[in-house]
């Protein structure tokens, strides 16, 4: 027996596909959506609107950076006649290109010793302005001070061999003569009295012993007579004349050696070779520097005139056709864009750069006469300093 829903019995038992069938939830009805709804037409008007309110705002938006790219240009031209800190540049306000570029000095000068040697002075201060001649190191003198002095006692030895076989030349040529007038003189003498005893032997007045005598004294002062005129001769016009060149010669050696002495021991003291700003140092006391070295530091310092400066740019080849030699420019370094600087196109490289598709250009810059002071020290423009450069037409 069973039991219904309205709590009647049944004689009828339910099956197990009735029991599974009444444990199934109630299906929902689907309420078909009533026609002529205004939904999707208020989303598409919604959409068409912001749409149309975007347009607007991108258009004015292009307008107004327009507007403000015209009003920048057309201020900067006019900065470029009276710009603040600055002199005026000469142009017709016609921009022909625009590009950037550094800073670099005309002449960079790396100072490094002629001579090899321990730094014991140093005197090299970063930023620090040197007139040129200015001792910026000294280094250790021993050894070249030693060969110096040894140079200068060479050089006298050599020029006292010299004078004493040129100084008194004329008085051994005049004692000489006299040595010889002498002899000759002598044998003068002794050639009358060896005919008186030819004589007196003829007439058998005089012994053989005799004769023998005065026939040898005068052939002995006969040949000495003729040595001392050899020697006198000689002393005019002989071996003398070689002696005294090769002493010449050793005389200019010893001053070849005394000269380059004195040039490595005025070498130890290294002077600036420009009036200029030191950029950088590499050098320390104790440091041992050698110019021919490989291993060794050869350099002290580097040095540039800061008055003389020139901007470097990769103009494209594209732009090239733009630009020229003698072609007015603007200079607005980045760190300043206040200071404003004159310029113009002092030269372009004769090669371009393949891998970059561009020529280097350079840009003299032209210091006023108000900052140079300043300058010297680099105190607005500095070496490698980013500017940006205006080329103008005319």
């Amino acid at each position: 027996m069973t039991q219904n829903h309205d709590g009647q019995t049944s004689a009828n038992p339910l099956s197990l596909s009735d029991r599974v069938r009444s444990l199934r939830l109630p299906e929902r009805t689907t309420t078909a959506p009533r026609r002529g709804s205004k939904l999707p037409w208020f989303l598409c008007v919604v959409f068409l609107a912001l749409a149309v309110a975007v347009g607007v705002y991108a258009s004015n938006l292009r307008s107004e950076q327009a507007r403000m790219s015209e009003e920048l240009k057309s201020r900067a031209v006019s900065e470029s006649t009276t710009g603040p800190g600055s002199a005026p540049v000469a142009s017709s306000g016609e921009v022909a290109h625009e590009a950037k570029g550094n800073v670099t000095p005309v002449h960079q000068i790396q100072v490094s010793p002629k001579i090899s040697g321990m730094v014991v002075d140093l005197d090299i201060i970063e930023g620090k302005w040197v007139p040129k001649g200015h001792i910026l190191a000294k280094l250790e003198d021993i050894n070249y001070r030693a060969d110096y002095q040894h140079a200068q006692a060479a050089l006298q030895e050599a020029e006292q061999n010299l004078a004493e076989l040129t100084k008194y030349r004329s008085k051994e040529v005049d004692q000489a003569k006299a040595r010889w007038d002498e002899a000759a003189a002598q044998a003068k003498q002794l050639l009358a009295d060896r005919d008186r005893s030819r004589r007196l032997r003829n007439g058998n007045s005089l012994a053989e012993r005799d004769w023998e005598q005065a026939d040898a004294s005068y052939l002995a002062m006969a040949a000495h007579a003729r040595s001392l005129f050899v020697d006198y001769e000689l002393l005019r016009h002989g071996t003398r004349d070689i002696r005294i060149e090769a002493a010449q010669r050793r005389v200019d050696q010893a001053r070849a050696d005394l000269v380059k002495a004195k040039w490595n021991l005025d070498n130890c003291q290294v002077e600036a070779p420009i009036s200029g700003t030191i950029l950088t140092k590499k050098a320390e006391m104790g440091n041992i520097v050698n110019p021919i070295a490989f291993n060794i530091s050869a350099s002290l310092c580097d040095m540039a005139d800061l008055l003389d400066l020139e901007v470097d740019l990769a103009i494209q080849e594209r732009d090239l056709s733009k630009i020229f030699v003698g072609q007015k420019c603007r200079i607005r370094p980045d760190a300043y864009p206040d200071h404003v600087y004159e310029g113009e196109v002092s030269r372009m490289m004769p090669q371009a750069d393949r891998a970059k598709g561009a020529v280097s250009v350079r840009v003299r810059v032209k210091i006023p006469d108000k900052e140079k002071d300043e300058q010297k020290k680099g105190r607005w423009l500095k070496p490698e300093m980013g500017v940006a450069v205006t080329f103008f037409k005319k």
